[in-house]
């Protein structure tokens, strides 16, 4: 009998859960071609997590992920502990390895270190940031500011602007501890850009957090940035409570 696929809503426990269609199975990739397999195991399952192709709640089983990607369970089996420690799968008693799900106190706990580490990246910009990267960043503006009618340009461009913030502080360390940050905020399904009148107010906050960087702020930079996170919390809270 052929073995389930990893990543479908029917890897879950409960058996009246739908089955996702065909194109959302997880993709293998060539990028992780030459790096060792425990490293190859880790990037295809966290990917497959980032683009929600695992939702939260998906079992994770070992024999079944290394067939998918062609290795043997053991670089498997250190790629999901790897993932277990960065609070993306959890391990459960009863149903085995999953990917986390987020209650409320986490993501609460998750929005207050964006705030400080991404504050933080802002702060380092204003006083490390090259002109070029200045001026990568407002393109960015402009870029994001075109892609307002087409919800994935949307989200490529937000996430293309935060990325590139962040390497504009120069600080390799804060940069490794926020794509640890943000792959556990992928557990959180789609952006709060959803919503239209957060996506156009999102705009006007990058706008000032470039402006205070070009003037070599620090101060407004950080309180711009740790502005904008609030404000993306509170739709993401609000939808939490309300399903808006």
């Amino acid at each position: 009998m052929a073995a389930s696929r990893p990543g479908q809503a029917a890897l879950r426990d409960n058996a009246a859960m739908r089955s996702t269609p065909q194109k959302s199975r997880p993709r293998a990739s060539s990028d992780t071609d030459g790096l060792p397999r425990g490293e190859q195991a880790y990037r295809h399952v966290r990917n497959a997590i980032r683009r929600g192709e695992f939702k939260p709640g998906d079992r994770l089983r070992e024999a079944e992920l290394a067939e998918l990607m062609g290795l043997s369970r053991t670089p498997v089996r250190e790629a999901l502990a790897r993932l277990e420690a960065e609070g993306l799968v959890v391990h459960d008693a009863t149903r085995g390895t999953l990917v986390a799900e987020l209650d409320y106190s986490m993501v609460t706990e998750l929005y207050f270190m964006r705030e400080v580490l991404e504050g933080t990246a802002a702060r380092l910009s204003a006083q490390h940031a090259s002109e070029v990267e200045i001026s990568i960043l407002e393109d960015l503006c402009r870029q994001y500011e075109a892609s307002v009618n087409d919800q994935a340009r949307l989200d490529t461009s937000n996430r293309q602007f935060h990325d590139t913030l962040y390497r504009c502080s120069h600080n390799r360390y804060l940069v490794n501890m926020l794509r640890v940050l943000h792959d556990a905020l992928s557990l959180l399904g789609s952006t709060t850009l959803a919503n239209p009148e957060r996506a156009a107010q999102t705009l006007r906050e990058h706008e000032a957090i470039v402006a205070a960087i070009r003037e070599r702020n620090p101060d407004a930079a950080e309180q711009a940035l740790r502005e904008h996170i609030r404000a993306a919390q509170k739709v993401r809270m609000k939808k939490l409570f309300t399903g808006e």
